[in-house]
C-alpha cells in the first residue's frame, strides 16, 4: 500500500502539481530519508565494496567517498587514497583494489606489492580502462568537499599527490590512447562491466581479448581530466590546468565524433581495433548501453535535449525487458553464451542486470540537467526496494536481490542522487 501510494503521489505531482509542491513533496518524502540514514549507518561500518568483497576497490569508493565524508574520519579517508597511491605503478597505473593479505580470498589474481604498505596487497583487472578516472575523480571529491588543497601538495613516494594524479591520467593518454579515434582503449566487456567475454574468469588481457573503444571508459576519462585541470587551479598549476581541460574538451568531441550515433540517438557499443568476439550476423549495435551513456550524461557529453531523448529510451528498454528500474544495465542484453563466464547470461549481473549503482547515476543527470519530475518520479523504485531489503548490489528482473547486500556503492550513490535533488529543486525556487 505505500509503494502504491507513493506512485499515485508522485503521479499526481507530474500531471498537476507546480514547482513548490514538488520541491515540498521532496522535501518531505521519508521514503528520501530514510535511505539516507540507513546510508549513513552502513557507510560507519568501513570501506569494503560490500559484505562479499575484502577488498577496498577505487571504482566503488569513488561513488560512495562523499557519502563517507558524512560519517567517517578524514584521516581513514585520506589513508584510503594515500594506500591506492603507494600501490600505484612506476608507469602512473592505479590498481583496483587492495586487501590484507591475511584475508585475502585465493581468486587467482597478480598480486602487487610495496614496501611502504606491509602486510597488504593490491590487484588490477586489465580489462577495464576506469581505476585511474576513479582515482582522480575520488580526489578531487575529497578536495572539494573537505576544502583540504593541500592534500595535493603532500609528498609520498618522493612525488606530490598531484603528480600522482597526473601521472595516473598520463597513463592513460600514453599507454591506452588510440590515436586514429583520439580516445582510450580497454578489453570487450558489456557497457561499464569488467568482464571480457573469451574466458570464463575474464578479467585479464591476453592474446585472446579484442580490443575496443567504449563510452564508459572515454566518459569517466573526460570526468576525469575536468576534475584534474580543477585540482591543477586549486594547487597553482595553471598552465598544467590548461593543458589538462584541453584534452578533456578533446575527448569529449572524439566522443561525439567516433561514438555517438546521432542518426539513433544513442552510442555505438564498441569500435573494434582488432576484431570483435561475437559472431559476425550478431547486430551489436542494436544494444543500448544504460550506464555508459549515464554517465556521458555526467560528463557533460551530452545536451540536455539528448538526456531527455535517452531517459525516455531507458525508460521504454526497462518496459520492454519488465525490468523494475532504469539501472538495467543494458537493452537487449547479449544472448546467453557470448560471455564465457557463467555469470554473463542474458539478463545476468553486467549483461543486463538491474543495477542502481548505475541507474542513480542517470538519477544524478537527471537533477544536474534540471529534470527534477523525472528524476524524482524514477528513483522512487530504487528507494522503495532498499527500505524494504538493503542495498543490494544488483537486481534480476523481476527485482529479486542478487549479490552483496550491504553494496556500498549503492548506497552512496542513492545518497548524492538524494542530496542532487534537493539541491536541484530548491535552485529552481
Amino acid at each position: 500500500m505505500r509503494r502504491l501510494l507513493t506512485i499515485l503521489t508522485v503521479a499526481l505531482l507530474t500531471v498537476s502539481c507546480g514547482q513548490t509542491a514538488l520541491k515540498r513533496t521532496i522535501a518531505e518524502d521519508s521514503l528520501m530519508a530514510q535511505v539516507d540514514s540507513m546510508a549513513r549507518a552502513l557507510a560507519a561500518t568501513g570501506f569494503n565494496a560490500g559484505s562479499v568483497y575484502k577488498e577496498i576497490w577505487i571504482r566503488d569508493f569513488n561513488t560512495f567517498i562523499e557519502l563517507s565524508l558524512e560519517v567517517m574520519p578524514v584521516e581513514e579517508i585520506r589513508e584510503v587514497l594515500n594506500t591506492f597511491i603507494d600501490f600505484q605503478a612506476a608507469d602512473g597505473n592505479i590498481p583496483d583494489a587492495f586487501v590484507v593479505v591475511a584475508t585475502a580470498d585465493n581468486l587467482g589474481y597478480k598480486y602487487r606489492f610495496c614496501e611502504a604498505r606491509p602486510g597488504m596487497a593490491a590487484h588490477k583487472n586489465t580489462v577495464e580502462t576506469d581505476q585511474e578516472s576513479s582515482f582522480v575523480q575520488a580526489v578531487a571529491q575529497y578536495v572539494n568537499l573537505t576544502g583540504d588543497s593541500d592534500y595535493l601538495k603532500e609528498i609520498r613516494a618522493g612525488k606530490t599527490v598531484l603528480e600522482h594524479l597526473e601521472d595516473a591520467m598520463l597513463f592513460l593518454r600514453v599507454d591506452k590512447w588510440n590515436d586514429t579515434y583520439g580516445l582510450i582503449t580497454g578489453a570487450t566487456t558489456a557497457d561499464w562491466g569488467d568482464v571480457q567475454p573469451e574466458h570464463g574468469w575474464g578479467v585479464e588481457i591476453d592474446e585472446n581479448t579484442h580490443y575496443t573503444i567504449d563510452i564508459y571508459d572515454n566518459a569517466m576519462f573526460a570526468m576525469a581530466l575536468g576534475d584534474l585541470a580543477s585540482l591543477c587551479e586549486a594547487a597553482g598549476a595553471t598552465e598544467n590546468a590548461a593543458r589538462w581541460g584541453a584534452l578533456r574538451d578533446t575527448v569529449k568531441q572524439n566522443v561525439r565524433t567516433h561514438l555517438w550515433d546521432a542518426k539513433n540517438q544513442k552510442f555505438r557499443p564498441h569500435i573494434y581495433l582488432n576484431g570483435s568476439p561475437f559472431p559476425p550476423e550478431f547486430n551489436e549495435d542494436e544494444i543500448y548501453y544504460h550506464g555508459g551513456t549515464a554517465v556521458a550524461a555526467l560528463a557533460g557529453i551530452l545536451t540536455k535535449k539528448e538526456v531527455k531523448a535517452a531517459n525516455t529510451r531507458m525508460l521504454e528498454n526497462m518496459k520492454a525487458a519488465g525490468a523494475q528500474s532504469i539501472g538495467l544495465t543494458m537493452y537487449p542484453a547479449y544472448p546467453d553464451g557470448f560471455f564465457a563466464n557463467p555469470m554473463m547470461g542474458a539478463y545476468q549481473y553486467q549483461n543486463g542486470g538491474d543495477w542502481t549503482w548505475f541507474g542513480a547515476r542517470m538519477i544524478q543527470a537527471l537533477a544536474r540537467y534540471g529534470m527534477i519530475r523525472e528524476a524524482y518520479q524514477e528513483l522512487q523504485p530504487m528507494l522503495q526496494r532498499t527500505v524494504e531489503g538493503g542495498f543490494y548490489e544488483w537486481y534480476h528482473l523481476d527485482g529479486s536481490p542478487v549479490g552483496s547486500g550491504t553494496y556500498r556503492g549503492t548506497a552512496g550513490v542513492l545518497f548524492k542522487a538524494n542530496r542532487m535533488l534537493r539541491e536541484a529543486v530548491n535552485e529552481k525556487n
